[in-house]
């Protein structure tokens, strides 16, 4: 396994630039250098052997030194594939380049390479306790960032200055750091998806939307809101926020256990496509989180399955106006079924449409 989030998710860990080796005798985290001890992120269990790229790292505490070749971890592997007697080796191919593929068939030429595809990502898809926990913690964390951003003075920052107080917010609270760069888009921006915030700064009457996550233990949330500046909102800015709560709503009342996952992206995205706004609307409503911010499923128009129970998903419907700006309105959730009190909101700051 060479894909981080996979690594992690398998060994416990993923240092930076290490592969998992599953083979015929024992597992190894195959490693550039020695895993920091000192990050949980890069412990591995406790019962898994690391192999270090010899002349990369200095081992010790029990790591093997023997074996592996050059100092990319997954050659390395291949060559200790080859030492445990293994006659083929399954490689993610999705993660690997064209050029780790040529070297991996150089250092073990006899070796029959496959693929496994997404195996390892379908496994990721329904989380257990742990791994919600982790998810609902981050989730505490930035909706406090979030909340005590909303108790200061806006008007007159930029958005860039916003972004970073949040990211630095999240930190404080006791994330390892954003789950994505964070967006804060005022004005003409609000409402438009994957904003970067410039140094337009804050005005009256503004549209203000947020867009953060915190990661913490290596999961990832998304909490995403939408408010005005100053003085009541206009008429056409309550019309608008009024329409894509609703359709956020719809979405979230649409996530069983055992319901298609376009259907689920069709009951937010009619509420805005019949009030006249289906050329305004982003490609997806929504998408699952956990040790990546965007995993599966995918809620979109064409996709394809079922959700589960205890698979954490965003929902985040949202109509972008060029020239006049938008409105967008995103929480992670966790499917559950109505016996257990349906769907767990994890991000819980208030979605009412507050005057800043």
């Amino acid at each position: 396994m060479s894909r981080p989030a996979n690594v992690r998710y398998l060994a416990g860990a993923a240092p930076e630039g290490a592969v998992l080796l599953l083979g015929r005798t024992e597992d190894l985290l195959v490693c550039v250098g020695p895993p920091d001890d000192r990050s949980p992120q890069s412990r591995p269990d406790e019962a898994l052997r690391v192999h270090i790229v010899p002349g990369l790292g200095s081992g010790g505490g029990g790591r093997s030194r023997t074996g592996g070749s050059g100092s990319d971890a997954a050659v390395a592997a291949a060559g200790l594939a080859v030492t445990q007697g293994a006659d083929s080796l399954a490689l993610e191919e999705h993660h690997l380049t064209v050029t780790r593929h040529h070297a991996i068939r150089d250092t073990a030429p006899r070796l029959r390479l496959t693929g496994i595809g997404c195996a390892v990502e379908q496994l990721r898809v329904v989380k257990d306790e742990e791994e919600i926990s982790c998810l609902r913690i981050g989730a505490e964390i930035a909706d406090q960032a979030l909340g005590e951003l909303l108790e200061s003075i806006l008007v007159g920052r930029t958005e860039r200055h916003l972004a970073l107080e949040l990211e630095r917010r999240l930190v404080d609270h006791g994330a390892d750091g954003p789950a994505f760069p964070t967006s804060v888009a005022t004005g003409p921006h609000a409402g438009r998806p994957g904003h970067r915030p410039t140094d337009r700064r804050v005005e009256e009457g503004d549209f203000l939307s947020v867009c953060l996550g915190a990661t913490y233990r290596g999961y990832r949330c998304e909490i995403g809101r939408t408010f005005v500046i100053g003085t009541a909102p206009a008429d056409w800015q309550i019309e608008l926020y009024d329409l894509v709560f609703s359709a956020q709503r719809a979405g979230r009342e649409s996530l069983v256990p055992g319901a298609a996952c376009r259907d689920v992206d069709r009951a937010a995205r009619q509420v805005l496509d019949s009030a006249g706004y289906a050329e305004a609307l982003p490609e997806l409503t929504g998408h699952g989180v956990g040790l990546e911010i965007d995993e599966d499923p995918q809620l979109t128009p064409a996709a394809m399955g079922k959700l589960d129970a205890c698979v954490p998903v965003t929902v985040e419907p949202g109509v972008h106006l060029p020239g006049r700006g938008g409105v967008r309105i995103d929480d992670t959730l966790v499917v559950r079924p109505e016996a257990d009190g349906g769907p767990e909101l994890l991000t819980i700051t208030t979605k009412e449409l507050l005057a800043l």
